[in-house]
């Protein structure tokens, strides 16, 4: 059985990676660093914009800036049936 994230990758999912810049609560002036990531389809991220809803909900920390970077690793044409298979003993 083929594992979730690989079957993600085969429907079009990518790796994608987030730099999250957030304001500290309690020292706004001070800006922290968080790196998220999680296979996600471009360009619309929806695991990216139900994390940032959940951020802007649920933690104190406001954020400043989000940075996205995607990469495709498995791309459809690079996917094709094999119809025998030889073993070599």
């Amino acid at each position: 059985m083929a594992s979730r994230d690989f079957r993600r990758m085969l429907s079009g999912y990518g790796l994608t990676t987030a730099n999250i810049l957030y304001r500290l609560p309690d020292h706004p002036a001070i800006l922290q660093n968080y790196i998220w990531q999680e296979y996600d389809l471009h360009p619309h991220y929806p695991e990216l914009r139900k994390f940032l809803d959940f951020w802007t909900r649920k933690l104190d920390g406001a954020l400043h800036s989000v940075v996205v970077a995607h990469a495709g690793l498995i791309k459809p044409a690079e996917v094709r049936m094999v119809g025998d298979e030889f073993r070599l003993h």
